[in-house]
Protein backbone atom coordinates (compact mmCIF):
# COMPACT_ATOMS: atom_id res chain seq x y z
CA UNK A 1 0.00 0.00 0.00
CA UNK A 2 1.13 3.31 -0.89
CA UNK A 3 2.49 5.90 1.41
CA UNK A 4 -1.20 8.30 1.41
CA UNK A 5 -3.34 4.92 0.98
CA UNK A 6 -1.78 4.09 4.42
CA UNK A 7 -2.33 7.43 6.14
CA UNK A 8 -6.23 6.98 4.76
CA UNK A 9 -6.31 4.06 6.30
CA UNK A 10 -4.64 5.33 9.77
CA UNK A 11 -6.92 8.45 9.80
CA UNK A 12 -10.34 6.13 8.95
CA UNK A 13 -8.94 3.72 12.19
CA UNK A 14 -8.25 7.14 14.14
CA UNK A 15 -11.66 8.38 13.60
CA UNK A 16 -13.66 5.33 14.00
CA UNK A 17 -11.38 4.29 17.23
CA UNK A 18 -11.68 0.34 15.34
CA UNK A 19 -10.00 -1.57 12.56
CA UNK A 20 -13.16 -3.25 11.77
CA UNK A 21 -14.91 -0.21 11.12
CA UNK A 22 -12.33 1.17 9.17
CA UNK A 23 -12.05 -2.12 7.32
CA UNK A 24 -16.26 -1.32 6.61
CA UNK A 25 -15.23 2.03 5.68
CA UNK A 26 -12.93 1.53 3.12
CA UNK A 27 -14.03 -1.70 1.61
CA UNK A 28 -10.78 -3.80 3.21
CA UNK A 29 -10.66 -6.27 5.81
CA UNK A 30 -10.06 -5.60 9.55
CA UNK A 31 -6.81 -7.46 9.45
CA UNK A 32 -5.66 -5.13 6.07
CA UNK A 33 -6.03 -2.04 8.39
CA UNK A 34 -3.78 -3.79 11.22
CA UNK A 35 -1.24 -4.56 8.78
CA UNK A 36 -1.35 -1.50 7.62
CA UNK A 37 -0.95 0.06 10.48
CA UNK A 38 1.70 -1.81 11.84
CA UNK A 39 3.87 -1.23 8.38
CA UNK A 40 2.89 2.51 9.10
CA UNK A 41 4.61 2.55 12.90
CA UNK A 42 7.07 0.53 11.69
CA UNK A 43 8.29 3.29 9.21
CA UNK A 44 7.62 6.23 11.48
CA UNK A 45 9.33 4.02 14.42
CA UNK A 46 6.49 5.26 16.50
CA UNK A 47 3.38 3.69 18.09
CA UNK A 48 0.13 5.33 16.98
CA UNK A 49 -2.41 3.08 19.13
CA UNK A 50 -3.02 1.79 22.22
CA UNK A 51 -4.73 -1.67 21.57
CA UNK A 52 -6.91 -3.86 23.80
CA UNK A 53 -8.95 -6.64 22.97
CA UNK A 54 -11.99 -4.19 22.63
CA UNK A 55 -10.80 -1.04 21.82
CA UNK A 56 -8.25 0.86 20.39
CA UNK A 57 -6.82 4.24 21.37
CA UNK A 58 -4.61 6.89 19.65
CA UNK A 59 -1.41 7.81 21.65
CA UNK A 60 -0.50 11.08 22.45
CA UNK A 61 1.90 10.77 18.84
CA UNK A 62 -0.70 9.51 17.20
CA UNK A 63 -3.05 12.22 18.14
CA UNK A 64 -0.30 14.55 16.95
CA UNK A 65 -0.13 12.39 13.87
CA UNK A 66 -4.06 12.73 13.33
CA UNK A 67 -4.00 16.10 13.41
CA UNK A 68 -1.66 16.74 10.80
CA UNK A 69 -2.33 14.01 8.13
CA UNK A 70 -6.23 15.78 8.36
CA UNK A 71 -4.70 19.01 7.16
CA UNK A 72 -2.83 16.90 4.31
CA UNK A 73 -6.32 15.58 3.81
CA UNK A 74 -7.96 19.25 3.17
CA UNK A 75 -4.96 20.51 1.05
CA UNK A 76 -5.41 17.74 -1.28
CA UNK A 77 -9.46 18.20 -1.25
CA UNK A 78 -9.10 22.15 -1.64
CA UNK A 79 -6.67 21.56 -4.52
CA UNK A 80 -9.64 19.07 -6.53
CA UNK A 81 -11.78 21.89 -5.84
CA UNK A 82 -9.61 24.64 -7.13
CA UNK A 83 -9.05 22.88 -10.06
CA UNK A 84 -12.64 21.96 -10.97
CA UNK A 85 -13.17 25.91 -10.48
CA UNK A 86 -10.80 26.34 -13.08
CA UNK A 87 -12.61 24.06 -15.12
CA UNK A 88 -16.34 25.48 -14.58
CA UNK A 89 -17.41 28.73 -16.26
CA UNK A 90 -16.75 31.93 -14.66
CA UNK A 91 -20.55 33.38 -13.69
CA UNK A 92 -22.42 35.59 -11.32
CA UNK A 93 -22.38 38.64 -9.49
CA UNK A 94 -19.29 40.44 -9.50
CA UNK A 95 -18.69 43.45 -7.35
CA UNK A 96 -16.11 46.07 -7.72
CA UNK A 97 -14.55 49.29 -6.59
CA UNK A 98 -12.42 51.39 -8.88
CA UNK A 99 -11.08 54.84 -7.74
CA UNK A 100 -12.80 57.94 -10.17
CA UNK A 101 -9.99 57.14 -12.96
CA UNK A 102 -11.55 54.04 -13.34
CA UNK A 103 -14.04 55.47 -15.77
CA UNK A 104 -10.83 55.67 -18.65
CA UNK A 105 -11.00 51.63 -17.54
CA UNK A 106 -14.63 51.42 -19.24
CA UNK A 107 -13.18 50.25 -22.94
CA UNK A 108 -11.37 47.50 -21.07
CA UNK A 109 -13.93 46.04 -18.59
CA UNK A 110 -16.34 46.11 -21.85
CA UNK A 111 -13.82 43.81 -23.41
CA UNK A 112 -13.89 41.64 -20.28
CA UNK A 113 -17.68 41.71 -20.62
CA UNK A 114 -17.76 40.63 -23.76
CA UNK A 115 -15.32 37.83 -23.34
CA UNK A 116 -17.36 37.01 -19.79
CA UNK A 117 -20.82 37.65 -20.72
CA UNK A 118 -22.32 35.21 -17.70
CA UNK A 119 -20.20 37.37 -15.02
CA UNK A 120 -22.48 40.68 -13.84
CA UNK A 121 -20.52 43.41 -13.14
CA UNK A 122 -21.26 45.32 -10.53
CA UNK A 123 -18.90 48.74 -10.40
CA UNK A 124 -18.84 51.08 -8.05
CA UNK A 125 -16.63 54.48 -8.13
CA UNK A 126 -15.03 55.67 -5.18
CA UNK A 127 -11.89 57.42 -4.29
CA UNK A 128 -12.70 56.93 -0.16
CA UNK A 129 -10.89 53.94 1.48
CA UNK A 130 -13.47 51.31 1.20
CA UNK A 131 -13.73 48.33 3.61
CA UNK A 132 -13.16 45.50 1.32
CA UNK A 133 -14.52 42.69 3.79
CA UNK A 134 -17.27 44.75 5.60
CA UNK A 135 -18.79 46.35 2.63
CA UNK A 136 -19.04 43.09 0.02
CA UNK A 137 -16.84 43.89 -2.44
CA UNK A 138 -15.42 40.97 -4.39
CA UNK A 139 -12.66 43.06 -5.77
CA UNK A 140 -11.21 46.43 -5.76
CA UNK A 141 -8.56 48.45 -7.73
CA UNK A 142 -6.79 51.17 -5.69
CA UNK A 143 -4.07 53.64 -6.32
CA UNK A 144 -1.11 53.81 -3.65
CA UNK A 145 0.12 50.68 -1.62
CA UNK A 146 -2.79 49.64 0.59
CA UNK A 147 -2.14 47.99 3.85
CA UNK A 148 -4.73 45.28 5.11
CA UNK A 149 -3.47 41.94 5.88
CA UNK A 150 -7.14 40.83 4.87
CA UNK A 151 -6.34 41.37 1.27
CA UNK A 152 -4.52 39.37 -1.29
CA UNK A 153 -2.78 42.30 -3.78
CA UNK A 154 -1.32 41.99 -7.13
CA UNK A 155 0.48 44.98 -8.67
CA UNK A 156 -0.72 46.35 -12.17
CA UNK A 157 1.60 48.72 -13.09
CA UNK A 158 2.44 52.34 -13.17
CA UNK A 159 1.76 55.49 -14.70
CA UNK A 160 3.36 59.16 -14.26
CA UNK A 161 1.46 62.33 -13.19
CA UNK A 162 2.08 65.35 -15.16
CA UNK A 163 1.28 69.04 -14.63
CA UNK A 164 -1.25 70.10 -17.26
CA UNK A 165 -2.92 73.21 -18.36
CA UNK A 166 -4.36 74.53 -21.72
CA UNK A 167 -2.01 76.27 -24.34
CA UNK A 168 -4.83 79.04 -23.92
CA UNK A 169 -4.44 79.09 -20.38
CA UNK A 170 -0.49 79.76 -20.49
CA UNK A 171 -0.75 81.90 -23.77
CA UNK A 172 -2.69 84.27 -21.34
CA UNK A 173 -0.54 84.12 -18.02
CA UNK A 174 2.71 82.52 -18.89
CA UNK A 175 4.23 79.22 -18.94
CA UNK A 176 5.76 78.25 -15.10
CA UNK A 177 9.92 77.85 -16.20
CA UNK A 178 10.36 76.95 -12.30
CA UNK A 179 7.90 74.93 -9.37
CA UNK A 180 8.21 78.12 -7.59
CA UNK A 181 6.36 80.01 -10.56
CA UNK A 182 3.59 77.95 -9.59
CA UNK A 183 2.86 80.38 -6.52
CA UNK A 184 1.46 83.00 -9.30
CA UNK A 185 -0.74 80.08 -10.95
CA UNK A 186 -4.28 79.19 -10.35
CA UNK A 187 -3.74 75.48 -9.20
CA UNK A 188 -6.44 73.03 -9.56
CA UNK A 189 -5.98 70.68 -5.87
CA UNK A 190 -7.28 67.49 -5.08
CA UNK A 191 -8.68 66.08 -1.86
CA UNK A 192 -8.21 63.00 -0.55
CA UNK A 193 -11.42 61.49 0.77
CA UNK A 194 -10.06 59.07 3.12
CA UNK A 195 -8.03 61.52 5.24
CA UNK A 196 -8.66 65.12 3.72
CA UNK A 197 -5.93 66.46 3.02
CA UNK A 198 -5.03 68.05 -0.14
CA UNK A 199 -2.25 66.05 -2.62
CA UNK A 200 1.03 67.57 -2.46
CA UNK A 201 3.03 68.98 -5.42
CA UNK A 202 6.49 67.92 -4.55
CA UNK A 203 9.04 68.51 -7.38
CA UNK A 204 12.80 67.63 -7.88
CA UNK A 205 15.58 69.73 -8.14
CA UNK A 206 14.26 71.76 -5.42
CA UNK A 207 16.53 74.04 -3.05
CA UNK A 208 13.53 73.88 -0.58
CA UNK A 209 12.19 70.72 0.77
CA UNK A 210 9.39 72.75 2.41
CA UNK A 211 5.95 71.61 0.57
CA UNK A 212 5.12 74.68 -2.04
CA UNK A 213 2.16 77.27 -0.74
CA UNK A 214 -0.01 77.18 -4.15
CA UNK A 215 -2.39 79.34 -5.25
CA UNK A 216 -5.91 77.50 -5.10
CA UNK A 217 -8.34 77.75 -6.97
CA UNK A 218 -9.90 75.04 -6.93
CA UNK A 219 -10.42 71.91 -4.60
CA UNK A 220 -12.02 68.35 -5.52
CA UNK A 221 -11.98 65.13 -4.20
CA UNK A 222 -12.43 62.91 -7.83
CA UNK A 223 -10.75 63.83 -10.86
CA UNK A 224 -12.91 64.78 -13.69
CA UNK A 225 -13.08 68.50 -12.58
CA UNK A 226 -9.62 68.65 -12.52
CA UNK A 227 -9.23 67.54 -16.06
CA UNK A 228 -12.61 69.41 -17.02
CA UNK A 229 -11.32 72.93 -15.20
CA UNK A 230 -7.77 72.46 -16.85
CA UNK A 231 -9.21 71.70 -20.10
CA UNK A 232 -11.25 75.25 -19.98
CA UNK A 233 -8.03 77.21 -19.21
CA UNK A 234 -8.70 77.76 -15.53
CA UNK A 235 -5.70 76.92 -14.19
CA UNK A 236 -2.98 73.99 -13.99
CA UNK A 237 -4.02 70.65 -12.39
CA UNK A 238 -1.32 67.65 -11.26
CA UNK A 239 -3.47 64.66 -12.76
CA UNK A 240 -2.41 60.87 -13.97
CA UNK A 241 -0.91 60.87 -17.33
CA UNK A 242 -3.56 58.26 -18.45
CA UNK A 243 -6.47 60.94 -17.39
CA UNK A 244 -5.63 63.33 -19.85
CA UNK A 245 -3.66 61.45 -22.78
CA UNK A 246 -6.07 61.91 -25.68
CA UNK A 247 -5.80 65.61 -24.20
CA UNK A 248 -2.19 65.77 -24.73
CA UNK A 249 -2.20 63.71 -28.21
CA UNK A 250 -5.29 66.48 -29.10
CA UNK A 251 -2.83 69.20 -27.88
CA UNK A 252 -5.60 70.59 -25.81
CA UNK A 253 -3.76 69.61 -22.70
CA UNK A 254 -0.01 69.94 -22.44
CA UNK A 255 2.27 69.47 -19.81
CA UNK A 256 4.89 71.30 -17.94
CA UNK A 257 8.04 71.07 -15.97
CA UNK A 258 8.56 67.56 -16.79
CA UNK A 259 12.22 68.00 -15.74
CA UNK A 260 11.00 68.80 -12.17
CA UNK A 261 8.69 65.85 -12.39
CA UNK A 262 9.38 61.86 -11.28
CA UNK A 263 6.23 60.91 -9.63
CA UNK A 264 4.39 57.63 -10.07
CA UNK A 265 1.10 56.53 -9.37
CA UNK A 266 1.05 52.49 -8.44
CA UNK A 267 -2.17 50.42 -9.31
CA UNK A 268 -3.57 47.32 -7.33
CA UNK A 269 -5.96 44.83 -7.37
CA UNK A 270 -6.88 43.63 -4.14
CA UNK A 271 -9.41 40.78 -2.57
CA UNK A 272 -10.38 39.15 -0.02
CA UNK A 273 -7.81 36.25 0.96
CA UNK A 274 -9.27 33.19 0.89
CA UNK A 275 -8.04 29.38 0.87
CA UNK A 276 -10.44 28.95 -2.49
CA UNK A 277 -10.32 31.60 -5.30
CA UNK A 278 -13.66 31.78 -7.13
CA UNK A 279 -13.00 31.48 -11.04
CA UNK A 280 -15.24 34.67 -11.82
CA UNK A 281 -12.56 36.71 -9.17
CA UNK A 282 -9.60 34.96 -10.56
CA UNK A 283 -10.69 35.40 -14.49
CA UNK A 284 -10.96 39.13 -13.62
CA UNK A 285 -7.76 39.20 -11.46
CA UNK A 286 -5.51 37.82 -14.91
CA UNK A 287 -7.14 40.20 -16.91
CA UNK A 288 -6.99 43.16 -15.48
CA UNK A 289 -3.26 42.51 -14.94
CA UNK A 290 -2.67 41.60 -18.52
CA UNK A 291 -4.89 44.53 -20.01
CA UNK A 292 -6.08 47.40 -17.67
CA UNK A 293 -2.26 49.92 -18.09
CA UNK A 294 -1.47 48.13 -21.38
Amino acid sequence: MDNLGALHVFVSAAENRSFTLAGQQLGISSSAVSKAIVRLETRLKVRLFHRSTRSINLTPEGSIFLARCRRIFCEIEAAEIELLHMQSLPQGKLRISLPSIGTLFMPKLGNFKRCYPDIELDIDYSDRLVDVIEEGFDVVIRTGKPHDSRLTMRHLGSCRKLLVGAPAYFERVGKPITPQDLRQHACLLYRFPSTGKLDVWSFLNMPDTAPLELSVSMVTNTLDPQVCFAEQGLGIAYVPEIAVQRQLQEAKLISILDDYNDQCIDFHVLWPSSRHLSPKIRIFVDFVSKHLLS
